[in-house]
């Protein structure tokens, strides 16, 4: 008996094949951004997470350089760190907000200008802003050195004049470290309010005068709020590494100006003790987490975006 090959299956209607097409493709569709942001998240998590984890790890160990580090979870390394060097942590803090207050009052103005001012110049202007860049960060600091050295083209015509005493000096004084931490710092202020500026519809400066507003006025009232993200996000980007950094406090600075960015490169590359370098590195960096999330707490992005709306 001759058995029959079953009849193959029927081909599935279209509007079937289209609904599977269509989910098949909003499936797709929903993992697209995913795979997108996966080379950043993988770039996060091989260069930060995991870094961090492990000088966390190296932060509870104890030993020494010679005998080895053991993993012995001794979490009194960060008290011992903080009451070691908590004076370095306060004056880190407040050289951090004395620049970024400085920056805010000499790089508004200037991005004011140049926004307003500046007309077909502005690339130019904001090129010779930015040339300092294309000279190392260490090199432009030295430079200061040699301008504020008691014998230098600063001081020396003004004690030539008797203008200043003899024993007068701003090397390895709070003054010399602020002046070089605002200005190797302030074009990171003076970019984002520019940008904010630069978005501002010039047509609500004209409404502002035809409502008899003045130009201070209408600063006070329209632009400055405003530009209000242009100022968050400037002092974010001034005030972090302002108060971890440590070659302005090396090269101007003194005894008396040592900043925690000092003790920690002492602490790893000279004193070799990890364990306590790591622990205030992770206590600088709970400081500036919570500083910052207060601050956007504060001022925070709906805040912010509610004061550029009015």
């Amino acid at each position: 008996m001759t058995t029959l090959a079953p009849d193959p299956p029927a081909p599935a209607p279209l509007a079937v094949q289209q609904a599977a097409r269509r989910r098949r493709g909003s499936w797709l569709g929903k993992l697209t951004p995913y795979w997108l942001v996966l080379p950043g998240w993988l770039w996060l998590a091989v260069f930060f997470v995991v870094p961090t984890i492990v000088m966390l790890s190296v932060s509870t160990m104890t030993g020494d350089i010679e005998s080895g580090f053991k993993q012995t979870f001794a979490w009194h390394t960060y008290t011992d760190a903080w009451s070691t060097y908590h004076t370095q942590f306060v004056r880190s803090l407040i050289y951090g907000l004395i620049v970024t207050g400085l920056c805010i009052l000499i790089g508004y103005p200037v991005a004011y200008w140049i926004a307003f001012r500046g007309g077909a110049h502005k690339s130019s202007l904001l090129f010779l802003l930015l040339l300092p860049f294309f000279v190392s960060f260490v090199i432009r600091t030295q430079s200061w050195n040699f301008i504020l050295s008691d014998n230098g083209m600063f001081l020396s015509p003004l004690k030539r004049w008797s203008w200043v005493g003899a024993d007068f000096h701003v090397l390895q004084t709070p003054a010399a470290v602020l002046l070089g931490l605002t200005y190797n710092f302030l074009p990171f202020m003076v970019l984002p309010i520019y940008v904010a500026l630069e978005r501002i519809d010039l047509s609500l400066l004209e409404a502002a005068s035809d409502l008899y507003a003045s130009r201070a006025v209408a600063l006070v009232k329209v632009v400055f709020p405003l530009s209000i993200p242009g100022v968050f996000a400037g002092v974010l980007l001034t005030f972090v590494p302002v108060s971890s950094d440590y070659v302005n406090a090396s090269i101007l600075g003194g005894p008396n100006t040592t900043m925690i960015g000092n003790v920690i490169q002492t602490q790893y590359f000279t004193n070799l003790n990890y364990p306590i370098a790591a622990s205030l590195s992770f206590i600088l960096m709970a400081i500036l987490l919570v500083g910052v999330f207060l601050y956007a707490r504060l001022l925070g992005t709906d805040d912010v975006l509610d004061a550029a709306a009015r």
